[in-house]
């Protein structure tokens, strides 16, 4: 019981920052007024992306300097969860831009540029499905996840900083943090990103004691 009490801190997270985010009080801004509580689910969504991201190539990483098949279960896992993520992330921020923007896609280069990172991240599982041998797919498909994690930084973070873009603190346009003062955002959001990000760990975990109990299975068959 108490190697998981981050898995209880994770939902009582998780609950708070949902019914905050949906009924505290948000300040009245131009154009945002109550779909900046989206906040509360998009961004945070993003935050855990990259970190599960990043987990899943330091085990690759792992994997290439050691050949155990376990980091790149752990590799794979945490990709998966981080797509997921990305996934969630892209449609919460569609259905925002829908009442901000006027529209779910406006070919605004860091919707562009999420959209292909999360292609980049398609395309690694399926190069690690066209693969039979273990050894062969864990070491390609390691090289392939940090070619793609470094590929996914630039198109969300660099590229739309360098060009006219739609998104808060990219293109010119400030920030939250520069025109909005009121803390009671920061109260719901910083919890949201903790809580999202511990459910996705979460969610890695379990897929990958499922993974390697599968794997004992086979080699007792």
């Amino acid at each position: 019981m108490k190697k998981n009490w981050w898995k209880a801190l994770a939902i009582l997270i998780l609950l708070y920052s949902i019914i905050g985010g949906l009924l505290i009080e948000v300040p009245r801004l131009a154009i945002l007024n109550e779909t900046i509580r989206a906040l509360f689910f998009h961004v945070p969504m993003w935050f855990g992306m990259i970190f599960l991201l990043s987990v899943s190539v330091f085990y690759s990483i792992k994997y290439l300097s050691s050949n155990n098949l376990q980091h790149d279960v752990r590799a794979v896992e945490f990709a998966n969860s981080g797509v997921v993520f990305g996934v969630l992330g892209i449609l919460t921020g569609m259905v925002w831009a829908k009442f901000t923007w006027g529209d779910y896609w406006s070919n605004d280069p860091k919707q562009n540029g999420a959209a292909i990172g999360l292609l980049i991240y398609f395309a690694y599982f399926v190069l690690r499905n066209s693969l039979e041998d273990e050894q062969k797919k864990a070491r390609i498909s390691a090289v392939y996840n940090i070619f793609a994690f470094a590929t996914l930084i630039p198109l969300l973070f660099i590229l739309p900083r360098l060009t006219d873009s739609l998104h808060p603190g990219n293109g010119g346009n400030p920030g939250f943090n520069a025109y909005d003062l009121d803390n009671r955002l920061r109260l719901v959001f910083y919890p949201a990103v903790i809580g999202w990000t511990l459910m996705g760990v979460w969610f890695s975990s379990i897929r990958v004691r499922i993974r390697d109990l599968q794997n004992q299975m086979n080699e007792t068959a």
